[in-house]
């Protein structure tokens, strides 16, 4: 029998064979009619909590499904992409999805669909609305793969609630070049009357166009910084909107963006035809887990190859906007106590789709060194030598390339605080690693 790795690789091969591209945003006629075969099951799906934006889905997926979890609802979950294995990407009522469940419905997608026409996100996607069909749950939470008007995910027609998280340039070839451009496709997941809620927007522009298309759709709109705010101290997090007032606790997830994250979710829940008690918000903000986002790496294979003293974190960032909120947390980094403070040695690699420019600038004042890698099996990534000539173009004189994860981090400066960063599939590679 063939595995699911095999029959996933085979979407892919067969698609990029046919269209020269494992991207495809649009909502295709075969995948419509793989659906219908399938009997539509993502009409039969438990209520919807649909989440599209640049930054932040993934936590924010994470937050929603940690606070329902936490008042006893059981919760279908769709992401990606995974780090290590396919499963992370389909969670069913609290369990990632069987090998066996998984391959059964590979099968019967390649069974009922002709080769080359459906691409490896639609037969994921697919595969996720036929498992949620199956199993018994209160909610599912679905995340968009890229956009949002024409992703595959964007087939459910009446979700319970929309989620935009913060727009960021990113996919550009695909989205457009300007955050206007990417904020209409991220907001083509906006249903009538449904109400939609967003995380505060970096501009005026993009956040006009969220509002007056919800307002065509006569969707109830919310929006963090006039609608709801989340505001963190060093103790405790307060959360208010037009209804109430939460005096929560920090989230598990570190990193100042988390508390928009964390506000995005506690705002959505609000669709929710009863409200979700404090109690199991404040449950779920310290239970919520989501790998490889500022993530510390205190256990496993990896920290014996660093030198003693060195704290090690990953993060699966690779855009301008993820490069903005690592600065925020190497800031937090130096205004801790002097006696504790060490200097930030960054080991990174990126596909060549990215900009390591645009993703670095913002942490330029906080880098120490940088050591530079490839990502392994993947052939759009950079070379490390190519990384790190593009790096030393932005100023950064430390930077030298390593031929592997082991050999970047047995060479890492002594007393160092060693961010891994610049690409979720990097991030996947060093979590296997571990």
């Amino acid at each position: 029998m063939m595995s699911s790795s095999d029959i996933l690789e085979q979407f892919r091969r067969d698609h990029a064979r046919l269209h020269n591209t494992d991207i495809n945003l649009t909502l295709r006629q075969s995948y419509r009619e793989l659906l219908v075969k399938l009997g539509n099951p993502q009409d039969k799906i438990p209520a919807v909590f649909h989440v599209a934006g640049t930054n932040g889905k993934g936590s924010t997926c994470s937050f929603l499904r940690a606070m329902l979890e936490a008042a006893g609802y059981k919760v279908h979950v769709y992401t990606s992409p995974h780090l290590v294995t396919f499963h992370e990407r389909i969670r069913l009522a609290g369990e990632l999805i069987s090998e066996k469940l998984l391959v059964d419905l590979l099968t019967k997608c390649v069974e009922l669909s002709t080769p080359g026409t459906i691409s490896y996100f639609e037969a994921a996607t697919a595969v996720a609305f036929a498992a949620f069909a199956q199993v018994p749950a209160d909610f599912t939470i679905l995340e968009t793969g890229l956009g949002g008007r024409l992703d595959a995910t964007n087939i459910v027609e009446k979700p319970l609630a929309t989620l935009i998280t913060r727009l960021s340039y990113d996919h550009r070839d695909y989205l457009g070049n300007s955050l206007t451009a990417i904020a209409g496709e991220k907001a083509g997941i906006m249903r009538p009357f449904v109400p939609c809620f967003s995380a505060p927007q970096p501009d005026q522009e993009s956040h006009n166009v969220l509002a007056t298309k919800a307002f065509s759709l006569k969707a109830p709109f919310s929006i963090g910084g006039i609608d709801w705010y989340v505001t963190p101290s060093s103790q405790n997090l307060l959360y208010r909107d037009k209804l109430r007032e939460l005096q929560l606790p920090l989230p598990a997830l570190v990193g100042p963006h988390q508390t928009l994250n964390a506000g995005l979710a506690i705002a959505a829940l609000s669709a929710l035809p009863i409200p979700l008690d404090a109690t199991f918000i404040a449950k779920g903000l310290r239970q919520v887990e989501w790998p490889a986002r500022l993530q510390r790496l205190q256990q496993g294979r990896l920290l014996p190859l660093v030198p003693p003293g060195t704290d090690l974190w990953l993060d699966g960032g690779h855009n301008d906007s993820a490069g903005e909120v690592l600065a925020q947390q190497a800031c937090a980094w130096c205004n801790e106590d002097s006696s504790t403070h060490l200097p930030l040695h960054i080991i990174i690699a990126m596909l060549s789709t990215k900009s390591p420019q645009e993703f670095l600038t913002p942490l330029i004042p906080f880098i120490d060194s940088v050591t530079t890698l490839n990502i392994p099996h993947e052939p759009l990534s950079f070379s490390a030598s190519d990384l790190a000539q593009r790096i030393q173009t932005i100023g950064i004189k430390n930077v030298r390339d390593a031929p592997d994860l082991k050999n970047a981090l047995q060479n890492v400066p002594a007393h160092h605080r060693v961010l891994i960063c610049g690409s979720l599939y990097l991030a996947g590679h060093v979590l296997a690693c571990n």
